[in-house]
């Protein structure tokens, strides 16, 4: 089906040609028409199947009518990174190059005094973080009653990152009277939650499993050990048909060292993370997307909005926290019906985080050790066979030690002369009962006492006494 099969008016059809694109995707096949008949819209797709061209597109046409208020958009697309917005503000300017439109960037890292001013003299379109878009609001500095059209992108990051509460606080402030559409890759119970509260009758246009990955893309997964890794991935950068790669790390710090590990041994890197200010990190991207940087290392601010052409792979050199963020790392690559490579370095301790990421999925990762073999089933906490135990060596007996060639002369004789040791004795045994001695018992008190009251009182009833007799036993009782 061509895109003029969609509705779309002829000058956003030869804006869409000067594009190069012929053929809509699955995902803008099933969204276009109906937003052009005004219906809420969920969206969900799998990333690089062109989600934002199927809302950019048929919004272009329905903003073409109408004029904007000062500090009153007319329409609003809440994104959750500043790169993703950019991306956005990007696809307007391409297709919307036949139509007046005005448009506002609201994103943070950026002064505010150009996004007021531009609020200030009227926008069809505001593209915004939720963060900075209710700092302004807050201000009084933007008035959302006007706003008829509201446009959620990647409602699950949204989730992960934590903005739903804002979200929630925007959709209250809108007319209830408006169009929303909702696109994400998955559809956890929060956002389902979030769909059911804030549209109305949606259409679901679903064009692949939730979750599911890029079929043009190549998945791998090197196992290797955590003090091997940056060597893994020197190896995977020189010896790989690597035309250009993203690497993506969880932490900045280890975006940061990662960088300057991959520039010391002759890689043209460059580096995107969260600390990065906003006009660095465009910088940056400019010069991986410009071929001045063959390497590009990110953290995951990076795995949603970074749209390339022609990325040849995508290397996880930690394997990611969250499943979702894999299904977006990896889908930086194979976009608009290219092919791709996606290599994932794990260890042992990454077991758990795997699995999750091959549930969530439905895919079976392809193992490759180090040496580049594939094994299709292996677990990356499969070790290698160990060796039966042995059983005990039995200590020999006296007269089996050999005597070494190493011994001298006089210790052969000795061994000859030694006697020969005489047997251990046999334990000592009682004898039976009826031979034992009698035992001696303690005599009672009344023996006791006869025997001290028989008892004499003078020195001959001591047998043995050898010393003077005392004067004072010599007296006896009268």
């Amino acid at each position: 089906m061509p895109f003029a099969d969609l509705g779309l008016s002829d000058p956003l059809l030869r804006a869409v040609a000067d594009s190069g694109y012929d053929e809509p995707t699955p995902i803008q096949t099933g969204t276009i028409p109906a937003v052009l008949m005004g219906k809420d819209i969920i969206g969900i797709a799998q990333t690089g199947t062109g989600k934002t061209a199927a809302f950019v597109l048929p919004m272009i046409d329905i903003l073409g009518e109408g004029r904007s208020r000062a500090r009153m958009p007319r329409s609003l697309i809440l994104e959750p990174t500043r790169e993703l917005a950019a991306q956005v503000a990007e696809n307007f300017e391409k297709y919307g190059k036949n139509h007046k439109l005005s448009m506002a960037l609201l994103i943070g890292g950026v002064q505010m005094g150009d996004q007021v001013k531009a609020l200030e003299k009227g926008v069809d379109v505001l593209i915004a973080t939720p963060g900075r878009l209710m700092d302004l609001y807050g201000r009084g500095k933007i008035l959302l009653t006007g706003c008829n059209l509201l446009v959620i992108d990647e409602a699950d990051r949204m989730l992960d990152m934590g903005f739903i509460p804002d979200i929630e606080e925007i959709c209250s402030r809108l007319p209830k009277a408006r169009q929303t559409l909702l696109f994400s890759a998955t559809m956890p119970p929060p956002i389902k939650k979030l769909a059911d509260k804030f549209l109305s009758d949606p259409k679901t246009v679903e064009v692949s499993r939730p979750a599911s990955a890029n079929l043009n893309i190549e998945q791998r997964l090197i196992i290797t050990r955590a003090d091997k890794k940056r060597d893994v991935l020197r190896d995977v950068l020189r010896h790989e048909e690597v035309k250009n790669a993203i690497v993506f790390a969880n932490r900045k710090t280890t975006v940061r060292d990662l960088a300057s590990s991959l520039k010391k041994s002759g890689f043209k890197v460059g580096q995107i993370h969260g600390d990065m200010e906003q006009a660095e990190r465009i910088a940056e991207f400019d010069r991986f997307k410009n071929d001045d940087i063959s390497i590009l290392v990110a953290s995951d601010v990076a795995a949603r909005g970074l749209d390339v052409k022609g990325v040849s792979h995508v290397v996880n050199f930690d394997v990611p926290w969250q499943p979702d963020d894999y299904v977006h790392r990896i889908g930086r690559t194979g976009r608009a019906g290219m092919t791709g490579i996606a290599i994932t370095l794990a260890t042992r301790e990454d077991a758990e985080a795997v699995a999750a990421i091959e549930k969530l999925t439905g895919h079976k990762i392809a193992r490759v050790d180090a040496e580049g073999e594939v094994s299709a089933g292996a677990a990356p906490t499969e070790e290698a066979p160990r060796e039966p135990r042995r059983a005990p060596r039995a200590k020999a007996s006296p007269k089996a030690d050999p005597v070494t060639k190493a011994e001298a002369p006089h210790e052969r004789a000795r061994r000859r002369e030694e006697p020969p040791r005489t047997p251990r004795e046999e334990p000592r045994r009682d004898p039976p009962r009826e031979q034992r001695e009698p035992r001696y018992e303690e005599p009672s008190r009344e023996e006791r006492e006869e025997e001290v009251a028989d008892a004499p009182l003078v020195a001959d009833a001591a047998p043995g006494w050898n010393g003077p007799l005392p004067s004072f036993l010599s007296f006896g009782a009268s």
